[in-house]
């Protein structure tokens, strides 16, 4: 009981903090824009009427439609280039020594720094789209899944080895249960990378996604629906990271 109540107080916490942030946007614009048509544009009403009127319009779930599946096949490279190498590098100290520099090395470099290089290479389309995702996602992926095979209790990986266990079953039944939690995590983090990223990378020549809805809305001088889609992608953005949390405290061991 006393558990569902402080779920409740957090909740009721949480959406008083939207709320705040609503009233300083409004006043954001009806203090401080003044009178000026422009601002106006950019103001919580018309921006609230113009996602009304968005979500009316089945072109706008196309465009969703289109980015969340870029933010799919993303993660998806990433977790099959970072969980392998991660348990690779993970599992000896060598190869962990040899690689850390050079990962270190790129993990700084910005996503967005390898656009015009990838573009060149890949022209445009959704090809350099996942590159781009994939580079940014992998790291969150393939340090956790490293640092979560550094904690393995190695009481676990000697049980496995009095018991005969071959390589397969070990990495079955022990390895992977036990960075479950650190992959998820690394998940987690991946998926704001990969939302954070996506919709510059959607300006790169494409016909649909957010990004690309984005200009276009610029390139009408639609302000409100402008504002309307920075509404939207943070909802959106709330929403994944929403799910990647229940899929920790679903999947994580205790």
């Amino acid at each position: 009981m006393r558990q569902r109540s402080s779920s409740t107080v957090r909740g009721l916490l949480g959406v008083a903090g939207l709320l705040c942030l609503l009233l300083l946007w409004w006043l954001g614009v009806h203090v401080f824009g003044g009178n000026d048509s422009l601002v106006l544009r950019f103001s919580p009403e018309a921006t609230l009427a113009s996602l009304g009127e968005l979500l009316l319009r089945p072109e706008l779930y196309e465009h969703v439609l289109v980015s969340l599946k870029r933010i799919l096949v993303g993660l998806l490279l990433a977790l099959l280039i970072g969980v392998p190498l991660g348990l690779m590098i993970g599992s000896y100290r060598h190869l962990e020594a040899a690689t850390t520099p050079a990962f270190q090395f790129l993990r700084m470099i910005s996503p967005l720094s390898w656009m015009p290089v990838v573009v060149m290479l890949l022209g445009v389309g959704d090809q350099p789209i996942y590159f781009l995702l994939t580079f940014a996602a992998v790291w969150p992926i393939l340090l956790n899944t490293v640092a979560g095979v550094r904690q393995l209790d190695p009481r676990w990986l000697q049980l496995s080895r009095s018991l005969s266990a071959t390589r397969w079953e070990t990495l079955r039944k022990v390895i992977l249960p036990g960075v479950l939690g650190q992959v998820l995590t690394g998940v987690r983090l991946s998926i704001g990378i990969l939302w954070i990223v996506l919709v510059p990378c959607e300006m790169l020549g494409v016909s649909a996604g957010l990004g690309y809805f984005i200009l276009d809305t610029r390139d009408r001088l639609a302000y409100s629906e402008l504002m309307a889609m920075v509404l939207l992608i943070g909802v959106l953005g709330f929403a994944l990271d929403a799910f990647a949390r229940w899929l920790h405290r679903r999947w994580a061991p205790a």
